[in-house]
């Protein structure tokens, strides 16, 4: 079964102190084009992350977003009490009568007044929220199959179309024998000349022979087979869903440039048309 490159997962769990959420968002690429954002103290964990995703996730425009909300009373801003002391004791040698109020508004408001102090990982928090991330990349991976189902099911009714109209436009092929034959007959018989009637069949025949479509519809009907039997695979990819595209293009071409008959024509420019839905579609396959 095919998969969509194109998904969405999202998993949160809630924690002591703290609500972990993971979204991750994918569009189709050609490669694996990973974005991460999260929280600076767990940048150590990046490139175990990253290849645990392109394992999953293989290809497509991937944003990953780990974002942490702090649900406890717990900050890892404090109060810098002696620079803030510091502060107070220069400001009151500079007016030896303010408020202690507002001088202590003041000094929280000055460089330095709060420090930081960097969080360490912790390990069995993190096993916490793996498992989160594993539930996103399974909703995600979810997600695409059922994108996949629905590209299939359009795939399908695309090929469908395409072959019921290669056999229309094969159709008139006996038509169009006749048309050529009755045209140049009509022709030779203005110049009034005497002709070799088996001259005149080889010559219709070598003629005919150069707007013969039977091996190209062989061969797209080739290709239509094997677009489904690829669908239908283990191994289903974009990439290779995409070189049998390009094959049966080729094909519908020349059909397009051997058919010199109008409903024909207007047939090969309909698959054209089934085609092109196709190859947009194929863009999204993994």
């Amino acid at each position: 079964m095919i998969q969509s490159m194109t998904g969405f997962g999202k998993a949160s769990l809630q924690l002591p102190t703290k609500k972990i959420t993971v979204e991750i968002k994918s569009l189709n690429s050609k490669g694996l084009d990973l974005n991460t954002r999260m929280p600076s103290v767990f940048r150590e964990m990046e490139l175990g992350l990253r290849n645990q995703i392109s394992q999953r996730l293989e290809r497509g425009k991937v944003d990953f977003s780990l974002y942490v909300e702090v649900t406890g009373e717990e900050t890892t801003s404090k109060i810098n009490v002696p620079i803030i002391k510091g502060y107070i004791n220069q400001m009151k040698a500079v007016i030896p009568t303010a408020d202690e109020t507002e001088l202590m508004k003041m000094a929280v408001r000055m460089p330095d007044a709060l420090k930081t102090e960097r969080d360490e990982i912790d390990e069995n928090e993190w096993k916490q929220i793996q498992t989160v991330i594993d539930e996103a990349l399974e909703n995600i991976a979810n997600f695409r199959k059922d994108e996949g189902a629905s590209l299939e099911k359009e795939f399908q009714l695309r090929i469908g179309n395409i072959n019921n109209l290669m056999n229309e436009a094969v159709s008139y092929d006996a038509e169009r024998v006749e048309t050529v034959k009755t045209r140049l007959r009509t022709a030779l018989d203005e110049l009034k000349v005497n002709v070799d009637e088996n001259r005149f069949e080889q010559e219709l025949i070598f003629y005919l022979e150069k707007y013969d479509i039977t091996e190209e519809k062989v061969r797209l009907g080739n290709h239509l087979n094997y677009f489904l039997e690829t669908l239908n695979g283990t191994e289903a990819n974009g990439r290779k869903l995409g070189f049998i595209t390009q094959e049966m293009g080729r094909e519908i071409n020349t059909m397009g440039s051997k058919s010199n008959h109008t409903e024909m024509q207007k047939l090969v420019v309909m698959m054209k048309d089934e085609l092109e839905k196709i190859k947009e579609q194929v863009l999204n396959v993994l």
